[in-house]
């Protein structure tokens, strides 16, 4: 299928693209990476009547570290992820999990900001960005806010972003130091949404869990934060009377559909099996 007819506009400033998403009105799209857009412009999905490009916009670029935080800009590709020094020394599972989305021709374009923006449930980075803490600066006519990731997910393809609007960074505590943390993604095949997938991030002390999050991903209409889960595992040896607590603590919060990927019963014994492959990745890479 070829999509239908737009008009394409490439502002220079985030100023300039909320601008014109102003003056556009409900008429025009932001078009980040594409993947999510462009195939449902092909199949007429989606008909927009104009495209905001913000690849020209060089400062939603980058990532840097400010004190105890991280902050990545949104359109910072997936590949620049995986490349990062600074994110394989603060917050490795970010491009852990970069590593596991789509394949490489994607990963080159796709970018981090699109892929937490459009509410999918079956994009990972928004799963991990709620087991993260981290939150989203959005930009739009009113000026610029900041959303907990937490708060940001409101239903399927549905965010607290309001029309004209921009997401332009992320930030992210940096973990403690020796922190473990896993993030594990069962699917079909390469390049395949998850059937059901499991961010873990825990911190140990004196072979004792003191700290622990996690996310599940394509289990329900969001990213679902799994906080029972992670609960039931403060203050234990990680042994398995508590991951089977914790595992039946995920699995009861899931509400996944029955699609192509399996029955909905099968689905949320994958979320649970995810999990404790997590946590076991998790648990050896912890230290102290």
């Amino acid at each position: 299928m070829i999509p239908g007819t737009f008009d394409y506009h490439r502002p220079a400033t985030i100023e300039d693209a909320v601008a014109l998403l102003s003056r556009l009105g409900e008429d025009a799209n932001i078009l980040a990476g594409g993947h999510s857009l462009i195939p449902l412009m092909k199949t007429r999905l989606a008909s927009p009547d104009h495209l905001v490009d913000l690849s020209g916009i060089g400062n939603l670029k980058g990532i840097k570290v400010e004190g105890d935080t991280l902050i990545i800009g949104a359109m910072t590709t997936q590949f620049e992820l995986i490349a990062s020094e600074a994110l394989e020394r603060h917050v490795p599972i970010i491009a852990e999990t970069s590593r596991l989305i789509a394949d490489p021709q994607i990963r080159y374009k796709g970018t981090f900001g699109g892929n937490l923006a459009n509410g999918d449930p079956g994009n990972d980075m928004p799963a991990l960005m709620l087991c993260l803490g981290a939150t989203y600066s959005v930009t739009g006519p009113e000026g610029s806010r900041q959303i907990a990731a937490r708060d940001f997910y409101q239903g399927a393809y549905f965010t607290s972003l309001e029309h004209g609007e921009i997401l332009t960074s992320v930030s992210i505590p940096i973990p403690a130091a020796g922190h473990g943390y896993a993030y594990e993604k069962l699917k079909r095949k390469v390049g395949d949404y998850a059937t059901a997938a499991a961010a873990v991030v825990i911190t140990m002390a004196d072979g004792k869990c003191t700290s622990a999050s996690i996310g599940l991903t394509n289990v329900s209409d969001t990213p679902l934060l799994a906080s029972g889960a992670a609960a039931a595992l403060v203050g234990t040896s990680l042994d398995r009377t508590s991951v089977d607590a914790a595992v039946l603590a995920a699995e009861v919060i899931t509400s996944p559909a029955s699609d192509m990927r399996g029955p909905a019963a099968y689905r949320t014994k994958m979320a649970g099996v995810m999990v404790r492959r997590a946590l076991e990745r998790a648990q050896s890479r912890a230290k102290g």
